[in-house]
């Protein structure tokens, strides 16, 4: 299923609070995919969908400055399963060589697709499985307004 980023945003849970990056699908599903992440994580993506330069290069951005110097570029991002509770998902590479696909975390996948043209894919079993709808994460927090962005 063609997807997108619709969010990250800050969750109160009984630890604590959590980040959690919400991933919509386009087709007219109003469900969402709560993916929750690390706050590195999550910040990395919001500057990433901000196309936030913070002057010195951050993992992320390191990873992919790596990538592109030795001629590869993100092709696309797949959140492929859902095991035992954590979600696992592959990253798409085009390279010199041929194509490669990565196992990643969702994460660091999804914060490298937030710096390029990269496309996100859900597996449609995976979204059925995760999918909760989009009115339980209205009242979250947005990233940017909890943490200094």
């Amino acid at each position: 299923m063609d997807a997108y980023i619709d969010g990250v945003r800050v969750a109160g849970t009984t630890d604590g609070p959590v980040p959690v990056v919400l991933i919509g699908v386009n087709d007219k599903d109003s469900r969402l995919l709560p993916i929750f992440i690390g706050f590195d994580e999550a910040v990395s993506i919001a500057r990433g969908l901000d196309a936030r330069d913070i002057g010195r290069p951050l993992t992320h951005d390191l990873m992919l400055d790596i990538i592109e110097e030795l001629g590869g570029r993100i092709d696309q991002v797949v959140v492929s399963g859902l095991e035992e509770g954590t979600f696992v998902a592959d990253l798409h590479l085009d390279t010199p060589r041929s194509g490669a696909v990565i196992d990643a975390r969702p994460s660091d996948s999804l914060a490298l697709a937030s710096r390029t043209n990269a496309s996100i894919a859900v597996v449609e079993d995976v979204f059925e499985e995760g999918g909760r709808p989009g009115e339980e994460f209205e009242d979250l927090e947005d990233i940017r307004e909890v943490t200094e962005l």
